[in-house]
This record gives structure tokens, sequence and C-alpha cells, in this order.
């Protein structure tokens, strides 16, 4: 009985472990010690603006790196619009369970400028995974890919349950 009583116990545990995995507060490597948040659609509209800065913002997390938890795709206060937040590698993870929380990260404020051949590999990539498709010739220019080296985020506010009327 004493066996299986612990057996019960420490599957509960790990039950209630893993669903507290993500809770609001949690914070994530250095966490975020600005008050002020740059609005995604000001970093948008004018990202140079902000290149080189250690920037905070918020969103609704839409997206999360499935592979290592390096990055996660901040939705912006524009509908449409996303900011990613990239970390080092194994420094920070973001665990897929932060999807749909509200998050506020911080970072600095990068623009990766890419060669020719680099935009058209790249673009070649987004229309096979929208199954459209691609013709290099039509892409001419460089492109320049805007995100935060993040240091730190925290969660804001976890998503809420759907409550069924019925």
């Amino acid at each position: 009985m004493h066996k299986i009583l612990s057996i019960v116990l420490a599957a509960a545990f790990l039950i209630f472990a893993a669903a507290g995995a993500t809770a609001e507060g949690q914070v994530f490597g250095k966490g975020v010690s600005l008050e002020k948040a740059v609005k995604v659609s000001d970093l948008l509209e004018n990202p140079d603006k902000y290149v080189g800065e250690t920037i905070r913002v918020e969103g609704i997390a839409v997206g999360v790196c499935s592979h290592r938890g390096c990055w996660v795709e901040l939705a912006s206060d524009k509908e449409g619009d996303t900011v990613r937040v990239k970390v080092k590698d194994g420094e920070i993870v973001f665990p897929p369970e932060l999807l749909g929380s509200v998050l506020a990260a911080e970072g600095v404020w990068t623009a990766n400028k890419l060669d020719l051949d680099t935009t058209k590999q790249l673009c070649e990539h987004k229309a096979k995974q929208a199954g459209e498709n691609f013709d290099s010739e039509k892409v001419t220019e460089c492109m320049t890919l805007y995100q935060i080296s993040g240091t730190g985020a925290m969660v804001m506010d976890m998503p809420q349950k759907s409550l069924k009327k019925g």
C-alpha cells in the first residue's frame, strides 16, 4: 500500500510541476528591467531609429522555436505584425507553453543586412512554406532583418482558458 501511495504522489507531483512550468511572473534570462515598452508598431515603422538600443517590448507570444526554444515571436499592437526576440541557443529556452501568453521582453534591437543570395534563399523558403511559386529573378534587392537580441523576458499574463456557456 505504501508503495502505491508513493507512486501516486510522485505522479501527482510531476503533473502539477508540468502544469506550473510556465506561470505568470516567470522570468527568463536576466528578466526585464526597463519600465517603458516601445510599441512593436513603432519599431516596425521606424526600425533604424532603434538599432543598437536596449529596448523593452510587450506582446502576445504567437510563435516559439520548436527546435531549441531560442526565439519567441511577439504580436504587435497592429494586427498582422510581429517581432522576433532571438536569444543565444541554450542560454534562455522559451517553452512552447508560452504560446498565447503576454510577455515583456528586453534586449538590443539589431539589423541584419542580408546579401542578395541569402535574400533569395529566404524568399524561396517563405514561398515554399506558403505553398507558392518562387521566381528568383523577381528578387532584386537585399533584405534587412530586424530582431531583438534578447537578454531576458517575463510572463505578464497567461492565456485564459475559454469557458463554454451551456
